[in-house]
């Protein structure tokens, strides 16, 4: 899963791209952007783990796109800019936070900017259609050009209008016929605001979560700063200034479970591990993402929910002499944080 990293120039971005990372941002690959990932972190399974002792800990990851900023003058390198997200799952949006109060207003401009981005990439397409529909051609693909076209005006008379494709009421064919767009205003989106040495402890604004209900806030750079010292200083700085704990995990997991993801957990003496799943795929697919050989050669899975699995001690052996380690079947919808163990045919 890959989460862009996208703001105005001098939001902060790349700082925050750094922290979300630990990865030192690269000069020169500003304008093409670049990739680091990050843990998801987990208390659960850390607090598993932490009991079994396994040989090995792994956590899921998200990759991070740094993009170059954006332009508020001058925008006609805007829309390239923000093309290098088109691959991302998901959109983090960063606000400046420390020389700006004015969140409501950065994120509707930014919005615009997304509009503008893809009417420009649907506007492209149309004249091909149109084009293409005067050719002679066998009946089949000339209706299904006359679809697209007719689909493609009433995305950009939509976007026009200033409404984000997000808000079309696509159906499933729809949303499968625009993918190749890769539509900006399609994608989930997280919105966080890069504070500054004060405020990160002040509610945010009403007018900002009226407009992202999920918006959340941290002192990146401050942060960064604070993990740099040694424990002594680090405590004794975290008490100035009223910090109790980082915001670098719950702003991860904002931004993981944002986009729709969920996890499962394998636990074992050589490793316990989450695995990445879309929220509510079946257990084929989740076999998949272990191993394709999984998926393709699925037999069953025994599932355990965490709650029953923390209940009986951490014990396999427990949950199923309770008659809580249920045996599923492909259909079965996974639940976020169950413990399975994919059983596959030869």
């Amino acid at each position: 899963m890959k989460m862009g990293l996208v703001g105005y120039a001098g939001s902060g971005k790349s700082t925050v791209f750094e922290w979300l990372t630990g990865g030192k941002p690269d000069p020169s690959k500003v304008q093409q952007g670049q990739t680091a990932m990050a843990d998801v972190p987990d208390d659960r399974l850390a607090g598993i783990a932490a009991e079994m002792k396994p040989k090995k800990t792994t956590y899921t990851q998200v990759a991070v796109l740094d993009t170059p900023g954006l332009m508020l003058d001058e925008k006609k390198d805007n829309a390239r800019r923000l093309g290098i997200l088109r691959e991302a799952n998901g959109l983090v949006v960063v606000l400046d936070g420390f020389t700006r109060t004015d969140f409501a207003a950065q994120l509707t401009h930014f919005r615009d900017e997304l509009l503008f981005a893809d009417l420009e990439v649907v506007s492209n397409r149309v004249p091909k259609v149109e084009a293409g529909l005067k050719k002679a051609k066998p009946q089949k693909e000339r209706e299904a050009d006359e679809a697209e076209l007719a689909l493609l005006r009433r995305v950009v008379a939509g976007l026009e209008s200033g409404k984000p494709a997000s808000q079309f009421g696509l159906t499933a064919d729809e949303d499968k016929a625009l993918r190749s767009f890769q539509l900006l205003t399609l994608k989930p989106e997280i919105v966080f605001v890069n504070r500054g040495d004060s405020g990160f402890n002040d509610p945010l604004p009403a007018d900002l979560l009226a407009l992202a209900p999920g918006a959340v806030q941290a002192p990146a750079k401050l942060e960064i700063e604070l993990l740099a010292m040694d424990e002594a200083d680090r405590t004794a700085f975290m008490g100035d200034y009223g910090i109790t704990a980082f915001k670098r995990g719950e702003t991860i997991r904002a931004m993981f479970y944002g986009v729709g993801r969920e996890v499962f957990f394998t636990v074992g003496e050589d490793e316990c591990r989450t695995w990445s799943i879309p929220k509510g795929c079946d257990a084929v697919e989740a076999a998949g993402c272990i191993h394709r050989d999984l998926s393709d050669k699925f037999v069953r899975a025994n599932v355990i929910g965490y709650a029953d699995f923390i209940a009986c001690g951490l014990s396999e052996k427990e949950a199923k002499a309770r008659g809580l380690m249920r045996t599923e079947g492909k259909t079965y919808v996974v639940k976020d944080a169950d413990i399975m163990h994919i059983l596959a045919g030869h």
